[in-house]
């Protein structure tokens, strides 16, 4: 049952129509997906029709059971709310695709995923959680998605606020919130809800936005967006940071059959208007000034050459875009053109992950790292593969061992499931060992 004050609020806010959103609150949640390019096509044994916002947004008619598609686990595909693919939008319209973008509130990592997908090969993206429960979720997420242009980190607000000044030209703060927008979908949000919480996290909201303002560069763009309805959170929240920080709104070009409502300013995803979940997003543009800009600094991080480049690099497609970076016995691949400012960044930042694990000393060899797999940029020739049917597929996910397997030689080998790498195996004769990351695991079908 809804809250008797969001009611009233609603109410306030809508309308009559008011009583539509209600009804629309009380239906089934909408499955959305978002496809990697990792696949051609969808390979769901349901209806489906596409989010009209976003070319590789997917409506599907049912929920299947993800868990026991190993293309979801090798991040072929998102799951992700249909209205938060809006952001589609938002970057072609107004962020080259050569930006360096901070996503600051980012765990699970959809709109990373996106991001990341957008820039391509061009820029970088910075993606943060504070909450460090999350943020290993949302490396994986990035990992098993494969671009490579990433920086996982796990920092508070204000460190990229004092230590990144002007560095952004676009900064996602996708703020925590009262989560309106997902009351169908978690219960916990609806018994949570109150005036009182939705004023602290508006508060909230607004220190986030004030903590990170100075990374933005001047002329950037910041895009503001929640999971809630109300105003106090949405438009008020707006309405400071053009006052108080010196920013204009930007309009987002939008189709009439879409069913997003314009807000005072800003775009509402009502689920009795729009196919999906409760959504508020609004863009920004940061008032140009003059400024210092961020200085990226010489540093004498391991990188370069390694013992092992020869055959790290004939892992990769093309090799002269990566410059490999040696911690220990790992070798990180990450992008050669953001090399100089990923070594400046990783000086004063909590990174999680950096582009892509290449390799990994064992003994007197190297050995492929998992997130080498489930990089777009690894060179599947480079490896003997191994497919698997399905329920070997999803034995290999469980991290159980595999049956041995003949006429191959006893070295690393890569495992794929309809063509689609899932990760290495070891040949060691008589069985073959299980490479899958324990913590990935399926603990449950």
């Amino acid at each position: 049952m809804l809250p008797v004050d969001f009611i009233e609020s609603m109410h306030q806010q809508l309308g009559s129509e008011a009583e539509q959103l209600f009804r629309a609150l009380e239906k089934e949640p909408v499955t959305s997906i978002r496809l990697n390019d990792k696949i051609d096509s969808l390979t769901f044994d349901c209806d489906f029709s596409e989010v009209p916002w976003h070319f590789d947004g997917y409506y599907l008619d049912g929920r299947p059971q993800f868990t026991l598609d190993p293309l979801f686990h090798a991040g072929c595909y998102y799951v992700q709310e249909a209205s938060s693919m809006f952001l589609q939008q938002i970057l072609e319209q107004y962020v080259p695709q050569d930006s360096i973008v901070l996503d600051l509130c980012a765990a699970p990592g959809g709109k990373s995923t996106l991001i990341s997908q957008y820039l391509g090969g061009e820029g970088l993206l910075v993606s943060n959680e504070v909450v460090r429960q999350r943020v290993f979720i949302l490396s994986e997420n990035i990992q098993k998605w494969g671009n490579g242009n990433t920086v996982v980190t796990h920092n508070k607000p204000d460190i990229f606020g004092d230590k990144c000044r002007n560095l952004f030209d676009c900064v996602l703060v996708d703020a925590p919130c009262s989560g309106e927008g997902m009351f169908r979908k978690d219960a916990g949000a609806v018994a949570e809800w109150s005036r009182k919480n939705v004023q602290m996290c508006a508060e909230r909201q607004r220190s986030i936005l004030m903590d990170v303002w100075d990374a933005l560069k001047p002329g950037g763009v910041m895009i503001y967006s929640t999971c809630t309805f109300n105003t106090q959170e949405n438009e008020e929240n707006a309405q400071w940071l053009t006052e108080c920080l010196g920013a204009d709104v930007l309009t987002v070009d939008t189709e009439p059959d879409w069913g997003i409502t314009e807000g005072f300013p800003g775009y509402h995803f009502y689920p009795h208007k729009t196919r999906g979940e409760g959504l508020y997003i609004c863009a920004f543009r940061k008032h140009e000034e003059p400024f210092a800009p961020f200085r990226i600094k010489e540093t004498r991080q391991k990188t370069g050459k390694t013992e092992y480049d020869t055959e790290l690099r004939g892992w990769l497609k093309e090799p002269d875009l990566w410059a490999v970076r040696q911690s220990d016995r790992f070798m990180t691949a990450m992008s050669a053109r953001h090399k100089a400012l990923i070594d400046t960044l990783s000086s004063f930042l909590t990174c999680i992950s950096i582009g892509f694990g290449l390799g990994e000393v064992r003994g007197k060899g190297v050995a492929p790292q998992h997130s080498l797999s489930m990089a777009k940029a690894m060179k599947k020739e480079a490896f003997q593969s191994l497919e698997l049917p399905l329920e070997q597929a999803l034995a290999y996910l469980r991290s159980e061992a595999l049956p041995p397997v003949e006429g191959k030689p006893f070295a690393n080998m890569l495992v794929t499931y309809e063509g689609v790498p899932l990760g290495f195996v070891k040949n060691v004769g008589n069985r073959l060992n299980n490479l899958y990351p324990n913590e990935w695991r399926i603990r449950k079908l």
